[in-house]
C-alpha cells in the first residue's frame, strides 16, 4: 500500500474517532431521584445539591408499568440522555424498579394528606391571627394593660410565623380544579353523567401552565379489604382511561393514578349515606410549586 494512500485512511480514521468522542461526550448516564414533574420536564437530583433536568418525549423508552405516569417525584431512576445542539437534555431510557415506585406512590399520598392538613392548619392560624389582631385593637382602649396583652400578641405572633414557615416548606402543589366521581356499591363503571365534568375540568387544565392531572381512588368499607382496595384501583384506572381516550390528556401531564382502597373515609361508614360519599375517584388538576418558580 501506498504510503499517499497509507496517510488518507489514517486521517479518516481520526476523523471517525474524534466524531465518536463527540457523541460519546453529548450522552448522559445517571442514577438519581426524581425531586419534581412537570408534564414533559423532569427533574433528576444525582448528588447532594446536584441535579439535571430531563425532557421527556414520545421516544422516551420507560420501563414498568404503568410507563411514563410513574415518573413522580421520590421515584427512583436510572436514565439515559443525549444533548440535542441548543444544549436540551432529552431522556431516551427510562429505568426503576417497582418496589421504588410503590415506595414513591406511599410518599407522593403522604405528601398530599400533609399539604391538607398544612392547609387546615394554615387557616387556623390565620383566623388566629385576625382574632389577636382585634384583640389588639381593643387593648388599645386599656392602657394601663397594654404592656401585657402586646407581650402575649407578639409571643403567638412568632409562633404564627414559625409554623407558617415550616408549613410553607412542604414540596406540596397548588390545585386549580378538582371533580369527585362517585360509585355505585360493587360499581367501577364511570357514570356519563360525569362525562362534562371531567371534559371540562382536563379544558381548564390546559390553561395552567406544566400542569399534571391526579387520578386516587376510592372504596367504603363494604365487603374484604382487598376487594375494596381492587375495586378502587379500577374505578382509578377507568376514571384515567377516560381522560386520556375522551378528554385527549398527554400522558406526560398524568400522575400514576393511586388506589386507598377503605382508607381516609370522608363519610360515616354506619350509613348508607356515608357509605356512598365514601366510593369515590378524587380527579385534580395540580401545579408542582418548585416548577412553578415559587
Amino acid at each position: 500500500m501506498s504510503r499517499l494512500k497509507r496517510s488518507t485512511i489514517f486521517s479518516i480514521l481520526m476523523v471517525l474517532l474524534t466524531l465518536t468522542t463527540a457523541a460519546i461526550a453529548e450522552s448522559v448516564k445517571v442514577e438519581g431521584l426524581i425531586t419534581a414533574r412537570s408534564g414533559d420536564e423532569m427533574v433528576v437530583q444525582i448528588a447532594r445539591g446536584a441535579e439535571l433536568a430531563f425532557q421527556l418525549t414520545d421516544q422516551t423508552k420507560v420501563s414498568g408499568y404503568p410507563g411514563m405516569a410513574a415518573l413522580i417525584p421520590g421515584l427512583k431512576v436510572k436514565v439515559e440522555g443525549t444533548y440535542t445542539e441548543s444544549r436540551l437534555l432529552v431522556a431516551t431510557s427510562i429505568k426503576f424498579k417497582e418496589k421504588d415506585y410503590k415506595a414513591a406512590q406511599a410518599i407522593e399520598a403522604g405528601t398530599l394528606h400533609l399539604k391538607m392538613q398544612a392547609e387546615e392548619h394554615t387557616a387556623e392560624l390565620e383566623r388566629q391571627k385576625q382574632a389577636l389582631e382585634a384583640q389588639n385593637k381593643a387593648l388599645q382602649e386599656q392602657q394601663a394593660q397594654l404592656r401585657e396583652h402586646q407581650a402575649k400578641i407578639a409571643a403567638n405572633k412568632a409562633q404564627i410565623e414559625a409554623n407558617t414557615a415550616r408549613f410553607g416548606q412542604l414540596d406540596d402543589y397548588y390545585i386549580y380544579d378538582e371533580v369527585t366521581v362517585y360509585f355505585g356499591n360493587g360499581q367501577v363503571k364511570v357514570d356519563p353523567k360525569y362525562n362534562e365534568p371531567l371534559m371540562a375540568l382536563a379544558e381548564k387544565a390546559k390553561t395552567v401552565e406544566g400542569y399534571v392531572i391526579e387520578v386516587v381512588g376510592y372504596a367504603s368499607s363494604t365487603g374484604s379489604v382487598a376487594l375494596n382496595q381492587k375495586l378502587s384501583q379500577e374505578r382509578a384506572n377507568n376514571v384515567t382511561n377516560f381522560l386520556l381516550q375522551q378528554a385527549h390528556v398527554p400522558t406526560t401531564r398524568m400522575l400514576a393514578e393511586a388506589a386507598m382502597g377503605e382508607s381516609r373515609a370522608i363519610g360515616n361508614e354506619k350509613t348508607a349515606q356515608g357509605q356512598a360519599e365514601n366510593r369515590r375517584v378524587l380527579v385534580r388538576v395540580l401545579q408542582n410549586k418548585a416548577i412553578a418558580g415559587v
